[in-house]
């Protein structure tokens, strides 16, 4: 908790507005430069026309591309948010097919996270390992004023719980989503989404290490994502996720910061 206390400190102002067309979250592993011209960045390319190809369909895909030399194998994954429709997930990974390779051009390992999608491949087999190694929060700096901090968090606690519990039922995919009313007129909105590369116990050990950061950054805050490679959790006082209600979608209130883990 020390450690994580003194990563909050180092806070980057940063305004969010996130959409299926901007990048939320972008690593690339300066130790993993190869050459344009090497097997395996003609690898990696091969491993991002599969993943283009064959993501939407099912919304989530695994690949592996393999050379002579296993030295040049690349592994990659790609998964849509569950609630979004084909179209959007298209859109979003051919967005993020082009985008890693402009952030990540000479690096083996690379990982992009939009709203709607998440890509990632690497030299390294990580596909069925749970990555918790590095993430992102995003918090809105305005803190909740409808109830009291004890009443939020309790009412924060029994939603993630249960959607949660969703999330790693085998037909759920690792997504869950739902909300609750803090008063008559304010609502808290809720989701959760791990890679479905993921075992049941894998997707929920993701899921509670990201929601302890609730209570660090974003504590009694009006809204907060908790990012990292193998899993998502997201609140927010206003509906973000499909099916949505036109009548009570908006923005969230404030400057957004956030912070690297």
């Amino acid at each position: 908790m020390k450690t994580f206390i003194a990563r909050c400190l180092l806070l980057l102002a940063l305004v969010c507005s996130c959409s299926a067309a901007d990048s939320i979250w972008d690593l690339c592993n300066k130790n993993s430069n190869v050459s344009s011209s090497s097997q395996i960045s003609k690898n990696i390319d091969s491993i991002l026309a599969t993943l283009v190809s064959k993501t939407p369909s099912q919304g989530f895909v695994t690949t592996t591309s393999s050379s002579y030399n296993k030295k040049d194998n690349v592994y990659g994954l790609a998964q849509c948010r569950g609630d979004i429709s084909k179209t959007d997930c298209t859109t979003c990974i051919q967005d993020a097919a082009k985008k890693i390779r402009e952030v990540c051009p000479n690096q083996s390992d690379a990982r992009i996270l939009y709203d709607f999608c998440f890509l990632r491949y690497s030299q390294e087999n990580f596909i069925g390992k749970l990555d918790t190694g590095a993430g992102l929060i995003y918090y809105n700096v305005a803190n909740v004023t409808e109830t009291d901090p004890k009443t939020f968090d309790n009412e924060l606690g029994k939603l993630f719980d249960k959607i949660r519990s969703e999330a790693v039922l085998p037909e759920s995919q690792g997504l869950g989503k739902g909300k609750t009313k803090l008063t008559p007129f304010v609502t808290l909105n809720g989701l959760v989404q791990c890679t479905r590369d993921l075992s049941a116990l894998d997707c929920a050990q993701c899921f509670a290490t990201a929601v302890q950061s609730f209570m660090g950054a974003c504590h009694n805050k009006k809204g907060c994502r908790v990012l990292y490679s193998s899993c998502y959790v997201r609140y927010e006082f206003y509906p973000f996720y499909f099916p949505l209600d036109p009548a009570k979608t908006g923005t969230s209130v404030g400057t957004i910061s956030s912070v690297r883990l």
